[in-house]
């Protein structure tokens, strides 16, 4: 119930989450039993599903992030306990080791290199002042909040080769232009997340692509199909529902000026009191690094920012081009493609980021002491604020890490596509494999680790019942599979793009969860509804497509309201 207020009764935020958390335990439960899954245990689930709700029942997203790790790392050592001499306490040492290792990673550390070096260069570009000069160019077009917002949702598009620069770059640039024209950092971080992984998901030449079609190559060469990797995901480019219904939703809600749900509240609240935040938020940023400004006594120019930013993306090019195999012409976007492919599939990708974000860094103290007129001193306080302000997402950022070593330990992806794979009806199949997708990558906050799972799981069984040949059902459920795993990299509250949304924008991670959730529920419904289940029928791509943009632009007329009102 709701108080005079409009407030949820407090218990009732506690008991709805826990119910679920029953609900979803005995389904897994009866699935197990059903389809008589006994390798793969149902418990699996618990420990991403304990972390999701403890963190909406308590809002301290650490605490829930490493209860959830030990009950995950007791788990797996019970399982591997039994039928073992080994003594408990050795299997249990043995078990937190292997999540310290996972956590510990090459891939994981040049990640959190990569967040400590452009939040410092972040932080040298405002106190330098060319963040301010890049703000005073951009008010020419971000006049309102409108043109503010379309203005972000254009750099998220433009910046489509990788998710993690995309999310860093366009919420820590457009932060200040947003706080300005009053837009709630939930909105702000909406916009960014919502421009990151369906964007890079579906751009030709990107660091995901490469993963993408290698997935596909290998599982066309186990089951016989005539296609290569590159082949197949343009098949399946027009079943990208999910990507495409959620672009249209966020260009539909930016043009409109509305909003409904939990972001309409964030955003009356922004435009109506200046409360960019609410009351009870707790940025993934420190506070100081939160409301950073440029030193009063810097010259204002944004050549301070834009040199810094050209060098990043510069050095990242040329360091995507040496470990890419340097050959070819450097125009070519077949050539790209190839080069992506390859620093992607050897694991590269983020050792460029973290490269690029070097040279950025450096350039940025460069520019702040030649340009902007600041002393080393003040230069280095600024990378002091930026280092400071990245700890908490940072470790955030870890603790998701280890709840993914604790899955990957139960299977718990195993798991879900194991109970997919009984359902074998053509019409529903590429419907379910998306909820399942969904579903996988949410508890799980993985999305490449999702596709790696159902990818192999679920094309063979698409095939079979395609009778063998590459047919409408395969191809739609390529697009599914892609689809639902970044769905839950889009939302999920253990997602690494998701915390670095949260982060990039200065926004509490539960705030950033709980307002965007209803948008991604709404475009995925849309995605089954309007996508999946007709594409299944042979209804083509550009005509759903067509009717699934007429229906968001209903919502947006009908159903959401603006937030001035």
């Amino acid at each position: 119930m709701k108080d005079i207020k409009g407030n949820v009764d407090p218990k009732l935020k506690i008991s709805i989450p826990i119910a679920i958390f029953v609900l979803i335990c005995l389904l897994a439960i009866w699935g197990a039993w059903q389809f008589n899954q006994t390798e793969i245990v149902w418990y699996s689930i618990i420990p991403p599903l304990l972390a999701i709700t403890m963190a909406i029942v308590t809002n301290r997203v650490l605490t829930s992030l490493g209860v959830a790790i030990g009950i995950g790392v007791i788990l797996s050592s019970v399982q591997k306990d039994i039928g073992s001499e080994m003594p408990w306490f050795l299997i249990l040492g043995s078990e937190s080791w292997s999540v310290f290792k996972s956590v510990i990673g090459t891939f994981n550390l040049q990640v959190i290199i990569f967040i400590l070096l452009i939040l410092s260069m972040i932080s040298v570009m405002i106190i330098s002042g060319g963040m301010q000069g890049v703000i005073n160019w951009l008010s020419q077009f971000a006049k309102g909040s409108r043109s503010t917002q379309l203005v972000t949702v254009l750099m998220g598009l433009a910046i489509f080769i990788d998710d993690y620069a995309n999310t860093m770059i366009v919420g820590s640039a457009m932060r200040p232009v947003t706080d300005q024209k009053k837009i709630s950092r939930e909105k702000l971080a909406f916009l960014v997340d919502a421009t990151t992984a369906p964007v890079a998901g579906l751009a030709i030449v990107s660091t995901w692509i490469g993963y993408e079609i290698f997935l596909f190559a290998a599982t066309a060469e186990s089951i016989g199909i005539d296609k290569d990797g590159y082949s197949m995901f343009f098949d399946a480019l027009g079943y990208r529902f999910y990507c495409l219904m959620m672009l249209i939703f966020v260009f539909t809600n930016v043009i409109s000026g509305r909003d409904f749900g939990e972001m309409l509240k964030a955003e009356k609240r922004s435009h109506s009191h200046g409360a960019i935040l609410a009351a009870d938020a707790t940025p993934m940023t420190s506070k100081i690094f939160s409301t950073l400004s440029y030193n009063p006594v810097a010259k204002v120019s944004s050549l301070s920012a834009i040199i810094p930013i050209v060098m990043l993306f510069g050095t990242m090019a040329a360091a995507f081009w040496f470990y890419g195999g340097s050959s070819g012409s450097f125009l070519s976007w077949t050539n790209w493609r190839r080069i992506l492919s390859k620093v992607s599939e050897e694991g590269n990708n983020v050792q460029v980021l973290a490269i690029g974000s070097g040279i950025g860094l450096f350039t940025a103290i460069i520019c702040a002491i030649a340009i902007s007129r600041i002393g080393f001193g003040q230069t280095f306080k600024a990378i002091l604020l930026g280092l400071s302000g990245s700890l908490l997402p940072t470790l955030i950022l870890v603790f998701a890490w280890g709840l993914k070593a604790v899955c990957d330990a139960l299977q718990t992806g195993g798991f879900l596509g194991a109970i997919v794979s009984n359902v074998l009806s053509p019409v529903w199949f590429p419907a379910i494999i998306f909820v399942v997708a969904a579903l996988t990558s949410f508890a799980t906050g993985t999305s490449w680790g999702t596709m790696a799972i159902l990818i192999p799981t679920a094309t063979p069984i698409a095939f079979g019942l395609d009778g063998s040949t590459y047919g409408i059902t395969t191809i739609i459920c390529l697009g599914a599979v892609l689809d639902g795993s970044i769905f839950g990299d889009h939302c999920s509250p253990i997602s690494d793009t998701t915390i670095m949304s949260s982060i990039s924008s200065s926004c509490d991670h539960i705030h950033h969860v709980r307002t965007q959730l209803p948008y991604s529920l709404t475009v995925a419904g849309l995605a089954i509804i309007c996508g999946y289940l007709p594409a299944a029928f042979g209804f083509p791509p550009w005509f759903l497509i067509t009717f699934a943009t007429g229906v968001i632009v209903l919502i947006f007329l009908f159903i959401a309201k603006p937030a001035s009102a």
